[in-house]
């Protein structure tokens, strides 16, 4: 039961997604780049930390 609830959560996030896309090409550009800005963030900030760690803490 539960691999069909997966399977028809994922469909309908691709639909609503296409959905999206070809309504308001311009909004889904708007929310890609806030996601990837969120990406980048999250790894600048793996990398500030790695680096804080590589030296002592300091």
């Amino acid at each position: 039961m539960a691999v069909n609830a997966k399977k028809v959560a994922v469909y309908v996030a691709v639909v609503f997604v296409m959905y999206v896309i070809i309504t308001d090409p311009q909004k889904a550009a708007d929310y890609m780049l806030i996601g990837f800005q969120g990406i980048s963030d999250a790894a600048r900030a793996l990398g500030d930390f790695a680096t804080w760690v590589a030296n002592g803490g300091k």
